[in-house]
């Protein structure tokens, strides 16, 4: 929560915060995000305009997770700036006044400040998660775990595995005679070379 009694009601009033507040509960997705009570570093500039108090910032945080491809625990810095309008509560009804005629989800998103005060949490949220990789990977580049044995592949780059396709599988035998000596273009008994077609 943030005071805004300092910016009074002029327009063009300013008045810049830095703050380092708690991380909330799951403030990221399924495999990053930032730890709950981790510290979020806040940089805000509160500007008053007529309707209310426009917030522009900018959270930085640590954020950890794992990465998608091999599974090893990741950490980085997040930064991720926002822009928000917080509205008067009587600047709602000036609102309808002139737009009537708008749809009701703009009047859903609207924040508003209450008691000279306004919750900055949804819009950190909101922030903070847009910013999060989808599919976040410890290095560009990395080449995650084997899919037959599950070793990390990073840790042994000549790591492989000899499989054969169970569609070549009946050639198999084949392969082996001919390495025991056999061949197919051998000249016969008869001493007559084998014909090309």
């Amino acid at each position: 929560m943030f005071d805004t009694r300092e910016l009074g009601r002029r327009p063009g009033a300013l008045k810049r915060v830095s703050r380092s507040v708690e991380a909330p509960r799951d403030l990221g997705n399924e495999v990053i995000g930032v730890p709950e009570g981790a510290s979020i570093e806040l940089d805000l500039r509160l500007e008053s305009v007529m309707d209310g108090v426009l917030v522009t910032g900018t959270a930085r945080a640590t954020v950890k997770g794992e990465c998608v491809r091999c599974l090893e625990p990741l950490e980085r810095e997040l930064d991720s700036d926002f822009q928000e309008l917080f509205a008067y509560p009587d600047a709602d009804a000036r609102v309808h006044d002139k737009d009537a005629g708008d749809d009701a989800e703009d009047e859903e998103d609207t924040l508003f400040i209450e008691d000279d005060l306004f919750d900055l949490e949804p819009v950190l949220r909101d922030a903070v998660v847009l910013a999060l990789p989808m599919q976040p990977v410890c290095q560009d580049d990395c080449p995650g775990l084997c899919s037959d044995c599950g070793v990390r592949l990073a840790d042994d780059p000549d790591h492989h595995h000899d499989a054969v396709d169970i569609r070549w599988a009946a050639l198999q035998g084949l392969a082996e005679t001919s390495k025991d000596g056999e061949k197919d273009n051998a000249p016969r008994d008869g001493g007559d070379e084998p014909q090309e077609k």
